[in-house]
């Protein structure tokens, strides 16, 4: 600053100061190079990327991010929240959207609070006409508006969220936001990221070209054991000369370590190639000391390590294959130096080209027994192709989001080869298929994929006529995924998206569903996100989605019932007051609080804790913007709610004209009976009950049996019988409710079997 170095508080960078940075300094603002020696930066808590980034002059550095070798200066461009680190910070600090759920729950609040209103207002204004007292038909009316609205409804969906988020826990997935859980269960798309979620993110040697031969290497990841083979016939790798010096001095020229597992994915992949040899670069490193190494740079393309053996010296050499060439002189085959002629190179070329269709990332092997120059006149030895392997459980998670419905994209930085094939494998992508597109989108997407460059030609109306047929996103920025985010949105989808670096916070927030990678995800992006993948596994999200699930259809069978049963005793009181007026009302005020209190509750949380049912992931996914209250489930409420009420009001009527305290009993006996049978039909709203079985739920089966105790605890204990108005009944008295309620499962189960018709 002024043509002096000084050192200052970060705090105080600001345009237009060149910063002197170093190897270990953290960069405290957007800056352009001006000067630099071999510069790498560590920008993995920005992008999420583990490997270091190279960088030459003109090229940007960023706040956040952290020098790891080399020196610089730079010009400072942008300071605070101006810089990339900031302007994300920025994007996730908006207001937050409602999740689906928070909009469904206070829609149904507000209709249930209307009927409560009109109910509480008309058997007021019904009782005041009929002559009944004032304060007495207030109380009845209070205690009728109080049955309206399911007070267990809070209560069950809190504990059947917690539970979710408990279950999803269990399958490595962390719930940040407990209303995101449900939010799962309607994911029509999911965007994932390729890298380490459909990957093991751990590069494993594939092929090997060397004298003239393919080499096939089985096993996957960095397991130490393999084979390798020769037209599917496993060879002795003693006996060929060329691929042991192929893989050791892609052993020697290397800089990770197979201790601990440390250092670049493709270093691990060629020590773990060499490891199943028999070729431990900790053994071969004790014979040829290094002395000497040429860094790997992207203008360079290569990377030499000269080393000392026996006072005499041996280059070796990888890199890109096509730069490698242009510095070999020689090859080798069967252990002897030939020249390497046009022929010779032309065949390694299309060999190399067959390797990178087939989404293998190739390397060029070389060596040099001399110390001048040492990256001239090399001796070719062959190529290696490596590639990242699909998780195992991926394939098998995908077939399982296809019959589920939803959509599986991929969103990766890799090349469109590379994601190709991936997908290919993993049975994402369909090879041939047919889009209904014209113009040059159809030129673009072509068969379902598209790259960051196309995305960017396309404007926002062009972009929507092809988002929901494109399949693979490859070398994709980490800004396109909120792009991409947004128009799917807009095109009415619920979406779930991955991320790992501070740079997808943005698309992660706006998804509707944001799931941040628990191991090579950035602080950042797992605040934002409403999940965290513990395993950065696929598979898991696919577990989260049955979770989230089962999770809405429990809110949604806990809801019908509660509300069922509360039109009950709404419609039950109405009945009483129209036809027998205000002095034989068939339940007393404190009879409606204790059943709406107590009596409700617990086969309500029974049923939101209910298990994962068999084939819920074989359903297509809930329309965005569905009720839970929708034609189906009125129907279903409605008539339950009037047979039940009418069956009580004739149990009411048969004994009303003796002691009207036990025809009262009766009928609050009835509807407390029908909690033993009722909840369990509700246990499905749409299959048999026999189908979906009585006793899986242990829960809901405590919960009745602990109901209907303390219902007997108020009919027979003399002292809460006073409080409450019963009576005593007899065994013989018990037949009629229970009849009863017997009845009003087969009603219920009746009336699924319309509804299903309907439906």
């Amino acid at each position: 600053r002024n043509g002096k170095i000084k050192k200052i508080l970060s705090r105080e960078v600001v345009l237009g100061d060149i910063l002197i940075l170093e190897t270990g300094d953290k960069i405290p603002a957007d800056a352009k190079i001006l000067e630099t020696n071999y510069l790498k930066v560590d920008e993995s808590a920005l992008t999420g990327e583990s490997l270091v980034v190279e960088k030459s002059k003109e090229d940007l550095v960023f706040a956040g991010t952290i020098v790891v070798y080399g020196k610089c200066k730079a010009l400072v461009e942008a300071t605070g929240m101006q810089t990339k680190l900031g302007k994300i910070a920025g994007l996730i600090q908006e207001v937050e959207e409602k999740t689906p759920l928070q909009i469904k729950i206070t829609q149904l609040a507000k209709n249930l609070a209307i009927i409560a209103l009109i109910a509480c207002t008309a058997v007021f204004a019904i009782g005041t006409l009929k002559g009944a007292p004032v304060a007495e038909i207030l109380i009845i009316a209070l205690a009728l508006a109080v049955a309206a609205v399911p007070e267990g409804l809070p209560l069950a969906l809190t504990l059947t969220l917690s539970l979710g988020m408990h279950r999803i826990a269990k399958h490595n997935a962390i719930v940040r936001k407990m209303l995101g859980v449900e939010a799962l269960g309607s994911v029509t798309i999911i965007c994932t990221d390729k890298t380490g979620t459909l990957t093991k993110n751990e590069m494993t040697v594939k092929k090997i070209f060397v004298n003239d031969k393919i080499f096939s290497v089985t096993d996957t990841g960095y397991k130490l054991k393999g084979e390798f083979l020769v037209n599917n016939k496993k060879i002795d790798v003693n006996k060929e000369k060329d691929l042991i010096q192929l893989l050791k001095t892609s052993a020697l020229c290397n800089d990770a370590t197979l201790v601990g597992t440390v250092g670049d994915p493709t270093e691990i992949a060629l020590l773990v190639a060499a490891a199943k040899a028999n070729l431990w670069k900790e053994d071969l490193e004790k014979k040829y000391r290094r002395v000497e190494e040429i860094i790997f740079t992207s203008e360079r393309k290569l990377m030499t390590t000269l080393h000392e053996k026996n006072n005499k010296k041996v280059a070796f050499t990888k890199g890109a294959p096509e730069v490698v060439l242009q510095k070999c002189r020689y090859i080798q085959k069967n252990g002897k130096i030939f020249k390497l002629d046009k022929e010779e190179i032309e065949k390694i070329l299309n060999i190399n080209e067959n390797f990178a269709s087939s989404a293998l990332r190739v390397l060029g092997i070389a060596y040099k027994t001399s110390a001048t120059n040492v990256e001239k006149n090399l001796i070719f030895l062959g190529l290696v192709g490596m590639i990242d392997p699909p998780r195992e459980e991926v394939k098998e998670a995908i077939v399982a989001c296809k019959n589920a419905g939803i959509k599986v994209v991929m969103i990766t930085g890799d090349n469109p080869k590379t994601a190709k094939a991936i997908a290919e494998e993993i049975g994402l992508f369909v090879k041939n298929k047919k889009f209904d597109i014209e113009g040059k989108q159809k030129k673009i997407v072509k068969d379902g994929i598209i790259t960051g460059n196309e995305l960017d030609k396309l404007n926002e109306k062009e972009f929507e006529s092809v988002v929901e047929d494109i399949v693979i996103y490859a070398r994709i920025m980490p800004e396109q995924k909120l792009k991409i985010v947004k128009t799917l949105k807009k095109k009415g989808h619920i979406v779930a998206m991955t991320g790992d670096g501070v740079n997808d916070a943005p698309a992660l927030k706006k998804a509707d569903v944001g799931i941040a990678m628990g191991i090579k995800g950035t602080d950042v992006t797992k605040e934002t996100a409403d999940i965290v993948l513990q395993d950065d596994n696929f598979a898991t999200i696919v577990e989260a989605v049955k979770q989230g699930r089962t999770i809405h259809d429990n809110i949604e069978k806990f809801t019908c019932y509660l509300i069922s049963r509360n039109f009950t005793e709404v419609t039950l009181i109405l009945l009483g007051i129209i036809l027998l007026g205000f002095e034989f009302l068939p339940l007393l005020a404190l009879q409606i609080l204790f059943i709406n209190t107590f009596a409700e509750i617990m086969p309500s949380i029974g049923l939101g804790l209910d298990p994962p049912r068999k084939g819920i992931m074989s359903k297509q996914p809930r329309k965005p913007g569905e009720k839970i209250l929708k034609k189906r489930n009125l129907i279903l409420i409605v008539f339950v709610a009037t047979f039940m009420a009418t069956a009580s009001f004739f149990v009411f009527l048969s004994a009303a004209t003796g002691n009207i305290e036990k025809a009262r009993t009766l009928v609050f006996a009835t509807i407390v009976s029908m909690i033993l049978f009722v909840p369990f039909s509700f246990r499905s709203l749409d299959e048999p009950i026999l189908k979906v079985g009585i006793l899986t739920n242990k829960l809901l089966v405590v919960g009745v049996a602990c109901t209907f105790l303390l219902t007997l605890s108020i009919i027979y204990i003399p002292v809460l019988q006073n409080i409450f108005e019963l009576t005593a009944l007899s065994l013989k008295d018990w037949i009629i409710p229970l009849f009863v309620a017997f009845i009003a499962l087969l009603f219920v189960e009746f009336t699924k079997l319309i509804t299903k018709v309907i439906n």
